[in-house]
């Protein structure tokens, strides 16, 4: 049975496979902030009201304004977009017809919208025997005969961050066999702004960072989100860019967010504090855990456990994690959990306790 491809969809999930929830339901499958939006959202909610019936600035603005200030880049460099799921199927346009390596395991929208323009894939595999690290010859030579090379910044599922020189390493080999390189850094600012790529986009013109704002800024209701990239290559997207793609409320909290630089480090310090306690927890029942940086990790139970009966069985106690059937590379072995606040992350611990020890 073919379960569903994304978290945050844990209902489905129960009906998927026949069921009935329980009374209560704690979903970790997403991977959300679960501080919920910052606070000066909520303050202007109100206020925001009086613009539905106002057309949206046509550039998105405020939020144009506030992410050329925050990355202090030219506008010409950003496009705007209704969440980075709008702004990779505008991408993979870019590459219709062609080649795209595809580093797994990783987010399927990168195959899903490529092959919805009839790109080649070719898969490249970063395994669990190399702590899921790039296998960067692989790649290498896999760019060499295609147009453009995803990659995952962390990684989402496992929450790895390449290392930097590995990304340049990657760029530099794009820049000599003409492949470009998306850079997908969804969860990037939840470790630190510093290492984005965005301040090397000059340097590297051949480089397409995608960002949302989904995660960090718990917004995913509204969908927004944007890519940064040399300005001949986003005139060349935008020209596949449906009028008024960014609805006027978005464009307003967008702006509103990027401010919130008090509310992003408490975000992080939370984040890492659940994660580092959750690692130490399932490393001391026996399990695998990935060595992720972001707000939310993968593992796989030791010893004869079978990951899809831990699944099952703690859906019936209410506790809804990410499967990994559609991640290629974890098949299934896997499972994903994304951080929440200490209350919930203390119930997601006692009912794991219990059944590790029944099993």
């Amino acid at each position: 049975m073919q379960l569903p491809e994304h978290g945050a969809n844990p209902f489905k999930l129960y009906k998927k496979l026949g069921v009935i929830p329980p009374d209560n339901v704690l979903d970790f499958s997403e991977n959300v902030n679960p501080a919920g939006p910052p606070s000066s959202v909520k303050k202007i909610w109100a206020d925001l009201l009086g613009r539905i019936n106002q057309y949206p600035d046509p550039e998105g603005e405020p939020f144009l304004t506030a992410a050329e200030n925050f990355h202090q880049i030219d506008r010409k460099s950003l496009i705007l977009g209704n969440g980075a799921a709008e702004l990779l199927s505008l991408i993979a346009e870019r590459y219709r017809g062609k080649s795209a390596v595809i580093v797994h395991p990783t987010f399927s929208e990168y195959e899903a919208t490529l092959k919805a323009k009839n790109v080649e894939i070719v898969r490249v595999l970063s395994t669990e025997e190399s702590g899921f690290k790039l296998p960067m010859n692989d790649i290498q030579q896999a760019m060499e005969n295609a147009s453009v090379l995803y990659l995952c910044t962390p990684n989402n599922p496992t929450g790895i961050l390449p290392g930097r020189e590995e990304l340049i390493k990657l760029v530099r080999h794009g820049a000599k066999v003409n492949c470009e390189i998306v850079l997908d850094e969804a969860f990037i600012d939840f470790i630190d702004e510093s290492l984005s790529f965005i301040s090397g986009i000059k340097e590297f013109p051949h480089v397409i960072i995608v960002r949302s704002m989904t995660k960090m800024y718990s917004i995913p209701g509204i969908r927004l989100g944007y890519a940064v990239a040399n300005p001949t290559i986003i005139s060349e997207i935008k020209a596949h860019t449906p009028h008024w793609n960014v609805n006027g409320i978005a464009a307003q909290i967008g702006a509103l967010c990027l401010g919130e630089a008090e509310y992003r480090e408490k975000s992080i310090r939370q984040s890492d504090a659940q994660r580092s306690s959750l690692k130490v927890f399932l490393e001391m029942n026996g399990c695998t855990v990935t060595d992720s940086v972001v707000n939310f990790l993968s593992f796989k139970p030791g010893g004869n456990r079978t990951t899809r009966q831990l699944h099952e069985d703690l859906l019936h106690r209410g506790i809804v994690l990410r499967h990994s059937e559609n991640f290629y590379g974890m098949d299934g072995e896997w499972l994903r959990i994304g951080m929440k606040n200490p209350e919930e992350m203390a119930v997601l611990k006692e009912e794991l306790a219990k059944w590790f020890a029944e099993n």
